[in-house]
């Protein structure tokens, strides 16, 4: 495709719709040891909608089937014609692992969302306080790009930690970032010393004596914190001891679903003892399976054989998203699906019960 072709006003573009259309690889980009940048556009040539800090879920072709992926996005919606993803391959990692070894210029894979509420848009504050550590970095760096190209004169003390300093994702950009921004103030902390890299900075793990030396006026901003679970806890117990407004405390977690074990169809006994339980039409798959008594739909098409895509399955990434055609479901989710999207029909698979006889679009 020429240059030419693929030159077109933002207004003579639809919007991306994970429903219909997959991304394509356009970049890949070392951003510290184990650490890669992906970098998509539509097939399609559409633009990308979303709020700073939101997260998709990748669909990941593996040999041994489909693998569901939720990352953030650490582009920024100020740059709508692609967006990007921030990876880093933990040990024994396996989709992240896949992304390193198969993903190149040019492939393509399927996505859902953007989802999420981890956003300083609903937040508007005038002092921001952003927190992280390791890959928690990346909603950070998704608010501070939108924050630099639409509104850089915006206060924001942006602390980051890190185990060392080569392992500080998107250092040069933040040091760059931190010339041009006159309100953005950076403090890095990193635990031990590296024979690869000098370093004269803070050092040590984040605390109640630290955080005031990298952000004196902590208490007076708008706090966000992203990373492993270990570290948020210790910012919010730390901060919470400080007398830090917790109402004014926003933390990124993709916590791990309980998993439910699905109740076996009941076998024995007299008629009348046995749970009543509720049909479920999959028209695309044609097939109906039976519904058990405290099942969801999710559980539901499983054991049918049906397959639906899911990622988190507590209703938050919206990945599990299906329309249905007729019945009424009871419903649950965590902000993985839009009032509109309920008004046309659409259900989370994932957290929806049903009350009747359901047929789904699946």
């Amino acid at each position: 495709m020429t240059d030419l072709a693929l030159y077109r006003h933002l207004d003579e573009m639809a919007p991306w719709n994970d429903r219909l259309q997959v991304l394509e690889v356009i970049g890949v980009s070392d951003e510290a040891p184990d650490v890669r940048t992906f970098t998509f556009r539509s097939d399609a040539q559409t633009w990308f909608r979303y709020k700073p800090g939101q997260f998709v879920t990748l669909e990941l072709p593996a040999a041994d089937g489909p693998l569901m992926r939720t990352y953030t996005l650490s582009s920024s919606p100020s740059r709508p014609f692609s967006i990007a993803v921030t990876v880093k391959a933990q040990p024994g990692s396996i989709g992240t692992r896949w992304m390193f070894d198969n993903l190149g210029v040019g492939t393509r894979i399927r996505a859902f969302g953007p989802a999420g509420d981890f956003t300083h848009h609903n937040h508007p504050a005038a002092k921001y306080l952003f927190v992280s550590a390791g890959s928690g970095i990346t909603p950070m760096m998704s608010m501070l790009r939108w924050l630099n190209d639409c509104a850089p004169w915006t206060d924001v003390s942006f602390v980051n930690c890190a185990r060392r300093p080569e392992e500080i994702i998107f250092r040069k950009e933040l040091e760059l970032l931190g010339a041009h921004m006159p309100g953005l103030s950076l403090g890095f902390l990193i635990e031990e010393r590296s024979s690869r890299e000098s370093w004269f900075g803070h050092m040590g793990r984040i605390d109640a004596v630290r955080l005031p030396l990298l952000s004196p006026d902590f208490r007076e901003r708008e706090a966000f914190c992203c990373g492993p679970e270990p570290f948020m806890r210790a910012v919010r117990e730390m901060l919470a001891a400080a007398g830090f407004d917790m109402a004014r405390y926003h933390q990124e977690s993709f916590a791990a679903p309980v998993v439910e074990e699905i109740p076996a169809p009941f076998s024995g006994g007299d008629a009348g003892e046995q749970a009543e339980t509720i049909p479920v039409q999959f028209a695309v798959s044609g097939v109906e399976g039976q519904c058990q008594p405290g099942q969801t739909v999710l559980q539901t098409a499983r054991a049918s054989g049906v397959r639906i895509s899911a990622a988190c399955e507590f209703g938050l990434c919206g990945t599990c998203k299906v329309k249905k055609l007729s019945g009424e479901v009871e419903m649950s989710h965590n902000g993985g699906i839009l009032d509109d999207e309920i008004a046309e029909g659409f259900i989370l698979a994932c957290c929806s019960k049903p009350l009747s006889p359901l047929e789904i679009e699946a």
